[in-house]
């Protein structure tokens, strides 16, 4: 399958990010293979994963398409941070690499144009940029991304952490630029993604709702608990 055919195949559709966070129980690539598995019977157009080991496993157990990164820390430029990291995560089995799209200084020293344009220079995969905001939306855009996912918007400094997915930045973003606008980030209920689908965006992607049962839990017990 061409790129543009599958980014064809994910118009409208749902990305479920299948990841855990260290030290949970299922911190386990193969407890995310599994995961990814009950995801895509339950109509996951494709997966997005982190970590390579949970990469190449996923890539054995479903055929949808990967959306793959590597968190290097957890704070600043962290998300498949360099251009190193970028060529590993294709190599383990994904066709798109997401990676920290912002216009902060990255850890290699590359720019966010020179990263893209090696990413491509160097593999068929299509580059995700998780952005924070407007401006770096269109920074993205301009340093080549094939789509921009509102990850980030949040936690950066650009904007504040809404209550539930941010609309506004999506709708600007959907409304301005020429490239698939993936909508990411604290989209917790079925209602909450068709209100991105509305408000603009290209493919919806949904983690902790769908694939973090400790989260979930604590919701539901802190509703009884009153």
């Amino acid at each position: 399958m061409t790129n543009p055919e599958m980014l064809k195949n994910l118009r409208g559709r749902l990305v479920v990010s299948c990841q855990a966070y260290p030290g949970e129980p299922l911190r386990d690539p193969r407890a995310m293979a599994l995961m990814a598995q009950a995801a895509v019977e339950g109509g996951a157009a494709a997966i997005r994963a982190q970590g390579l080991e949970d990469i190449r496993l996923i890539r054995r157990a479903v055929t949808v398409p990967q959306i793959g990164l590597l968190k290097v820390g957890s704070s600043g430029v962290f998300i498949t941070p360099t251009l190193q990291d970028a060529l590993d995560v294709v190599e383990a089995g994904s066709e798109v690499v997401a990676i920290d799209g912002t216009r902060r200084e990255r850890p290699d020293g590359l720019t966010l144009e020179q990263t893209i344009a090696e990413i491509h220079a160097r593999t068929n995969a299509m580059v995700m940029a998780d952005v924070g905001s407007f401006d770096d939306g269109i920074a993205a855009q301009e340093a080549g991304a094939d789509i921009v996912g509102t990850t980030l918007a949040g936690y950066t400094p650009e904007r504040q952490k809404t209550d539930g997915p941010d609309l506004e930045l999506l709708e600007q973003l959907a409304g301005r630029l020429d490239l698939p606008v993936f909508a990411e980030g604290r989209i917790h209920t079925p209602e909450q993604a068709r209100l991105a689908i509305e408000a603009g965006a290209y493919s919806v992607v949904v983690g902790t709702a769908i694939t973090h049962p400790t989260t979930i839990t604590s919701w539901f017990a802190a509703a009884v608990a009153g």
